[in-house]
């Protein structure tokens, strides 16, 4: 069993291996990355193609209707007393080619505005793949710092054996770190390829390019500009001055508000089903000299109108109850959406300043001075002042202190585009003047 899983993670790493080998790899910065998405992305050309089925919904909502050829041909005995007639009939819509043509224009706005929400949730889900891909980079340069350093120390520890300055105990333990460790960075390697196949199926690119982040990680420079965020040292308003900023340009409300309007004259277009059209028909007739009464040949026009479609058996009161009531729906749902934005934004906000402070908390308190901490350790145990179960335990907690940074970095990058996304504003800007 144990052979077996061994071959399914080998196979798997080997599957990552070759479909990243191939084809070109473009490492790209955030804001390329985003780029890179909005020009190739497959799902957005998809949803591109509404705006022109929108537009060709409102010329089919404006036609006008195809008017019918008639031809009135008697045979037998009733030929010879009525005219040969020839013609043309047009139903004249009342009242309803206006409301129908309001319709589509109304469908097309709502169209417009589910295709922007469509692009601005791309963007904010390449940030999100872009930023979880730096991170496990981060975690996977952290971990084989950590590989490097327990190699040294498994080193040192043989030469202290060798040297009869420490038990053969150490040796052990330190081959052991140093195997568990090796794990934890394989791990993170599958990790990395994991997070680069997510961030590739969010740009969607049809071509044969592997987008890659650039290699600046985390951990090497905090340089919030690339990453679109402000930083975390920014003195961050209450929410009461971002309220009306944060939830004037929300799509979902617009998408909710135009639905309330395409409802209304969805509405309007089924009720006029209850005015009758007019049909309208003429042409020309005429009578041979023998059937005609005064031996003459016999000819003119003719012309008629007609009421049809009139709503004596079916009035539409269904159709018109339901449209009602999706009025009502479409009202309901604008304003749930917003009484649920403010609650969202703020959420998202509080999530945002928690992350701020704890990153801060990180660079000022915690990660400072650990670096040193474990070469001072290193030392001390190289010269025998210290045990290396003390140095071990040590490494461990430096580990875990690098790693919950990189973490925190990343929830701090990740909960700016979260509040992004609740605001639906990727140019969204804090005030500096509170």
């Amino acid at each position: 069993m144990k052979k077996r899983l061994l071959s399914i993670f080998v196979i798997s790493i080997l599957f990552h291996n070759t479909v990243f080998a191939a084809g070109e790899v473009k490492k790209v910065y955030l804001n390329e990355a985003i780029n890179a998405a909005l020009k190739n992305n497959i799902d957005l050309q998809a949803e591109k193609i509404n705006i022109n089925i929108a537009k060709n919904d409102i010329k089919s909502a404006n036609r006008l209707q195809n008017p019918s050829l008639d031809a009135f041909y008697f045979i037998g005995a009733a030929g010879n007393s009525e005219p040969k007639q020839l013609g043309v009939s047009e139903n004249i819509e009342i009242a309803k080619r206006k409301a129908r043509k309001n319709l589509a224009e109304s469908n097309y706005k709502l169209v417009e505005k589910n295709l922007g929400y469509t692009t601005f949730d791309l963007k904010m889900d390449v940030r999100e793949a872009y930023i979880n891909l730096v991170a496990e980079k981060s975690i996977l340069n952290t971990l084989e710092q950590q590989q490097e350093l327990q190699e040294e120390l498994l080193e040192i520890a043989r030469n202290r054996v060798k040297a009869h300055k420490a038990p053969d105990i150490d040796a052990i333990q330190a081959e052991i770190a140093l195997n568990q460790m090796i794990t934890q960075v394989n791990t993170a390697k599958v990790n990395v390829k994991k997070a680069l196949s997510d961030f590739n199926k969010v740009i969607n690119d049809p071509k044969d390019i592997t987008y890659d982040s650039m290699d600046k990680l985390f951990s090497e420079e905090n340089n919030f500009e690339e990453m679109l965020t402000p930083p975390p040292d920014f003195e961050f308003p209450p929410f009461s001055e971002i309220l009306q900023k944060a939830v004037e340009h929300r799509f979902d409300i617009q998408i909710a508000k135009q639905e309330i309007d395409v409802a209304e004259k969805n509405l309007t277009v089924v009720s006029r089903q209850r005015i009758p059209d007019i049909q309208l028909s003429g042409g020309y007739a005429y009578k041979n000299a023998q059937y005609a009464d005064n031996g003459n040949f016999n000819n003119g026009a003719y012309a008629a109108a007609s009421l049809v479609n009139i709503p004596l058996f079916y009035n539409y009161s269904p159709e018109i109850q339901n449209a009602t009531l999706k009025l009502q729906q479409a009202e309901l749902k604008y304003q749930s959406i917003q009484n649920k934005a403010v609650k969202d934004v703020s959420a998202a906000y509080d999530r945002f300043l928690t992350a701020a402070d704890n990153l801060n908390h990180y660079e000022s308190k915690i990660v400072t001075g650990s670096e040193n901490l474990i070469e001072t350790s290193k030392n001390s145990y190289e010269a025998g002042k210290s045990d290396i179960t003390s140095l071990i335990v040590m490494k461990q907690s430096y580990k875990s202190i690098i790693i919950g940074y990189t973490q925190a970095l990343a929830e701090y990058y990740n909960s700016w585009t979260n509040f992004l996304r609740e605001v639906n504003d990727e140019t969204f800007s804090l005030p500096e003047d509170l």
